[in-house]
């Protein structure tokens, strides 16, 4: 078959390798643009644009691709279908015209659950015990089509949304070959795929760096969740508020629950507590509304990432003292 393929980011990387180890025609692929170099800042990186230009295919990176000379530019090649991950812009009804099977979207949840910019995250953030990825059969609406294929796993204890990331884009491949065998086989009449339940939709809007400001009288467990769901991007931060001078913007990096200290824990949401098993003086606690977290490592602002240890003997952050 002769696919155009669409994307930018990490999770579309597999899909392309799958479509091409399948034997498919890939005419181009379509990213987004590169923005403008600023000072000595390297541009993001487009992991999709450098498995392309490893591969030897062709790239094309409109800042729209709806306009209309982008429309003809992709109708021009004559291609069978669109496969789409993680592009960034809505097709509109003609860009999804331009080849007679239309688009699938490979989507990093178990759709209509978490339509939208971040999948992945949310479902970690809101400490779902499973998630998955779906292949819908495109509509202008997003994430809005009828699933192809749609596969379940469970969300490890520990996992960070990096972590995750990378499972579900490898479990997101195989998914997508087997929507285009179906795609294949349609008669481009008959309906096709699995409706989706207007009424299950949740909504899994993009992250932004305030999201990632620790609210302590959270329970323990929905703040390592938090925590979790923002590896490695926008990451959680708090503010020691000190005694003298200006209160200190903390980037937690490291952080697990402290179940070992739960219950002798009797002071406020936030308050450093201090551990009777800890001779050094090398653990750092945090009260929440319920349970503690253990944090074991952190960068001050404006400092490198520190190991716990080395942060305490910098920093005279004592028990009692208040952070958030």
């Amino acid at each position: 078959m002769r696919i155009i393929v669409m994307g930018t980011g990490p999770f579309a990387v597999p899909m392309l390798e799958a479509i091409l180890a399948d034997g498919h025609d890939v005419p181009v692929v379509v990213t987004r643009p590169l923005p403008p170099a600023r000072g000595r800042k390297k541009p993001p990186v487009n992991p999709l644009r450098e498995a392309a230009n490893q591969h030897g295919l062709t790239l094309l990176d409109p800042a729209d691709v709806n306009t209309a000379d982008v429309v003809a530019e992709l109708a021009n090649l004559q291609a069978d279908l669109l496969v789409v991950c993680d592009f960034g812009q809505i097709l509109s009804p003609a860009a999804l015209g331009v080849t007679p099977l239309g688009g699938i979207n490979l989507h990093g949840s178990l759709l209509p659950k978490y339509r939208g910019a971040a999948p992945v995250q949310w479902a970690i953030i809101n400490g779902d015990a499973t998630t998955g990825v779906t292949v819908i059969h495109m509509t202008p609406k997003l994430d809005g089509g009828p699933a192809l294929c749609q596969l379940e796993v469970t969300i490890n204890a520990a996992e960070t949304a990096e972590e995750l990331e990378h499972r579900l884009a490898a479990l997101g491949a195989p998914a997508v070959i087997d929507a285009i065998e179906i795609l294949a086989k349609w008669d481009q009449i008959s309906t096709i795929g699995t409706r989706q339940d207007k009424q299950l939709v949740t909504q899994a809007p993009r992250l932004h760096k305030q999201l990632g400001n620790i609210l302590w009288n959270k329970p323990a467990a929905t703040i390592i969740n938090l925590h979790r769901g923002l590896q490695p991007w926008p990451g959680c931060f708090t503010q020691w508020q000190r005694e003298s001078g200006k209160p200190l913007r903390l980037i937690i990096t490291e952080m697990t629950l402290a179940e070992d200290l739960t219950a002798h824990v009797d002071v406020g949401p936030g308050t450093v507590v201090a551990n009777p098993a800890d001779d050094n003086g090398e653990d750092l606690c945090i009260a929440t509304g319920e349970g503690c977290v253990r944090i074991s490592r952190i960068q001050p602002a404006g400092k490198r990432v520190m190991e716990i240890d080395e942060f305490l003997r910098g920093y005279q952050l004592k028990p009692g003292a208040r952070l958030g």
